[in-house]
């Protein structure tokens, strides 16, 4: 959740890079999960002793023996909302559009693997394919059929990752202040080694939920920039749940792997066949939108592109109007869905 993107790493290599990731990582995530379980055990006692538990506003499905937390409001139409990296579905109700969307639709926002109140089973990778792949699996659980699904920043490579690789039947796709190409960042680069299994592990375990908490303004202060942080984020947003250990490691992981996900996608972006808005702050301290938004945009066919003035990263917040816009744009497309595809 940092800082803004520079361009040069080229995908072939990423992609080569995102093999081998993922070929150690699932070796190496269950022997971490046996070697430092006393020390992860430590740490969520002692974060959970700094601040009562926080308990979950929804609902949950069990789909591929993962439990899974979402929030469901309203009736008609479904819209799926998926979050963004070290945040959770609860982001979409502090900012109020799920009451705004479900005035309209029927509206299931879901927390990711590791977040909120969703598990993240260690013996899994949980790349931005696998992580689509239970969501799809959930709203196939949940009868949610050709919805339109919005992603907020990581929330679009996992949208993205379901249109391409889930062969789900979507309506169209709304993608807020995303990530699409893969480039040199300095979070990935400060936040891979706490993605480790075992010294990433201990490493957590080891710092104090109090440092989290110290750190926690000025991170929000970063990704609402240049907006102020809102109030009712500051009363709502239950940041002890964020600092979890579970959600601390999903960042952290999700963070490190961020730029292989996007280098095993991009290919593939302009064979997208169905109905794509996408909309960013073009004052974004986050992902730089002409580097990400932009060039999806030209890739794309027939996407629709909307750069908000002076807005940053968590558009949700301010631009509510706009991005419902978008989506009841996609769903008018109803009676021309097939049409759309075939061109």
């Amino acid at each position: 959740m940092a800082f803004r993107f520079v361009p040069g790493l080229s995908p072939r290599r990423a992609a080569r890079g995102a093999a081998r990731i993922l070929r150690a990582t699932a070796k190496a995530n269950v022997a971490a999960a046996r070697q430092t379980g006393a020390l992860m055990r430590r740490g969520s006692a002692a974060l959970k002793a700094e601040a009562p538990a926080h308990a979950p506003p929804g609902r949950f499905v069990e789909v591929d023996g993962v439990r899974i937390h979402y929030i469901a409001r309203g009736r008609g139409r479904p819209v799926v909302l998926i979050h963004g990296n070290g945040t959770m579905a609860e982001d979409f109700v502090i900012c109020g559009l799920v009451d705004q969307l479900a005035k309209h639709y029927r509206v299931i926002a879901i927390d990711r693997p590791g977040f909120g109140h969703t598990e993240r089973p260690r013996h899994w990778v949980w790349t931005a394919s696998a992580q689509a792949r239970l969501i799809g699996h959930a709203l196939a659980a949940l009868n949610v059929e050709r919805p339109v699904v919005v992603g907020h920043s990581w929330g679009t490579i996992v949208s993205l990752a379901l249109a391409l690789h889930e062969n789900l039947d979507l309506r169209g796709l709304v993608l807020l202040s995303g990530y699409y190409y893969p480039g040199r960042r300095a979070d990935v680069a400060l936040i891979a080694p706490l993605a480790v299994p075992g010294l990433g592990d201990a490493a957590r375990a080891l710092v104090p939920g109090a440092v989290g908490k110290a750190l926690a303004p000025q991170v929000f202060r970063h990704v609402f920039k240049p907006q102020a942080v809102p109030a009712r984020f500051t009363a709502r947003f239950p940041v002890a749940l964020s600092l979890s250990a579970t959600q601390s490691r999903a960042s952290a992981e999700d963070t490190a792997s961020m730029n292989s996900a996007v280098a095993l996608m991009q290919s593939r972006y302009a064979s997208l066949r169905l109905p794509v808005a996408i909309l960013s702050g073009d004052a974004d301290a986050v992902v730089d939108p002409t580097e990400q938004s932009c060039r999806l945009h030209r890739e794309v066919a027939g996407s629709t592109l909307t750069l908000l003035p002076g807005q940053g990263h968590m558009i949700h917040y301010a631009a509510k109007a706009r991005i419902a816009k978008a989506i009841e744009a996609q769903m008018a497309l109803t009676g021309r869905t097939l049409a759309w595809r075939s061109r």
